[in-house]
């Protein structure tokens, strides 16, 4: 076994550091008021014009939250926070006209004109810094130990709040991502395929004839058929998969960079591994499923009708006898 990671070690390990910041799925997401609180709050206690929660991503700087300016993200290159997750403590910069790192970037010789700068890393509990929580100022100034003791202790919150948002993304019974959760990562699959035409999947799956297991062997059986059936859908999914927990014993499996001949092929797949596992309960548990399979494409362009065309091809597997997959046709919905 090699040696334990010490935190040097980790300030320098930047593909652990991009999957800790991956693991969060925070990248690109709307605004949130728990964080937009935080960037305001620093505004005001720290008494400068802009704020922000920064991230940094692969090649660029990108804001979870910012106040005082309108910006989505900068290139990397030019991030003030780019620097402040490559030392343990805050980094101070009271005059950016006379630092040398600074006195060329063009955040400071053009708009916005940053002149002076004091983040604080956003050091996850795993120890990565994936980004900084930051004042900055349009004139030179120090910062006082008293203002950067404010930065100091807000910055934990803010990672406070990424980690509650992680927990509220995932349903607790299965580990699989809310209804909510899911629908967002369909609606990013359907951006995707508007941009730059990329094929994705979705399979929707219903556990066959729930309620007979609940009857039969109480909820408490039906809670670890649940808990199975999500582990055995992980177990045969890529990293880039997302399961989702729809309600109830409906769960949903989006297949990013797949056609419609390889999600059907996945599809039996996991049909035929369900049906042959065993889930452990006194006596031993066996059930099968029914699976809808629909491809974005021609109106499928939101996540409602996306899901209803997969759908309806779960309900005509229903229809035909369960334990089996269906394709949606093009225009396939759900009758009513």
């Amino acid at each position: 076994m090699g040696e334990p990671m010490t935190p040097q070690d980790r300030l320098t390990d930047e593909q652990g550091r991009l999957a800790t910041l991956h693991r969060y799925d925070i990248l690109d997401t709307p605004a949130e008021g728990a964080f937009d609180k935080i960037t305001e709050m620093v505004r005001s206690v720290v008494g400068v014009p802009i704020s922000a929660v920064s991230l940094i991503d692969r090649e660029r700087q990108w804001f979870k939250s910012i106040a005082g300016l309108d910006a989505a993200q900068t290139p990397r290159s030019v991030a003030f926070c780019d620097h402040t997750i490559r030392q343990a403590e805050p980094l101070v910069v009271a005059d950016a006209q006379t630092d040398a790192r600074f006195v060329d970037n063009p955040l400071v010789t053009g708009d916005p004109g940053i002149r002076s700068y004091a983040g604080v890393p956003l050091r996850t509990p795993d120890g990565y810094q994936i980004g900084s929580l930051c004042a900055i100022d349009t004139k030179a100034r120090d910062f006082s130990p008293e203002q950067l003791a404010v930065l100091s202790g807000l910055a934990p919150i803010v990672v406070e709040q990424m980690e509650l948002r992680l927990l509220a993304e995932r349903d607790t019974l299965s580990g699989a991502l809310t209804r909510r959760a899911f629908i967002a990562e369909v609606d990013k699959q359907i951006a995707l395929f508007l941009r730059h035409q990329r094929p994705s999947a979705l399979l929707l799956l219903d556990i066959d004839h729930f309620k007979a297991i609940n009857d039969s062997h109480g909820h408490g059986a039906g809670d670890e058929v649940i808990a199975a059936v999500a582990d055995l859908c992980r177990g045969l999914s890529r990293p880039s998969d997302s399961l989702g927990r729809l309600g109830g014993e409906e769960f949903g499996l989006l297949l990013p960079e797949t056609s419609e001949a390889d999600a059907l092929a996945a599809a039996q797949r996991f049909c035929d591994t369900l049906a042959r596992h065993i889930v452990p309960h006194d006596p031993p548990l066996t059930v099968t499923a029914s699976f809808g399979v629909a491809a974005v494409g021609r109106n499928r362009l939101t996540s409602a009708s996306w899901i209803a065309a997969a759908d309806a091809a779960l309900y005509a597997a229903k229809r035909g006898g369960r334990n089996r997959v269906m394709l949606a046709p093009q225009d396939a919905l759900r009758a009513a």
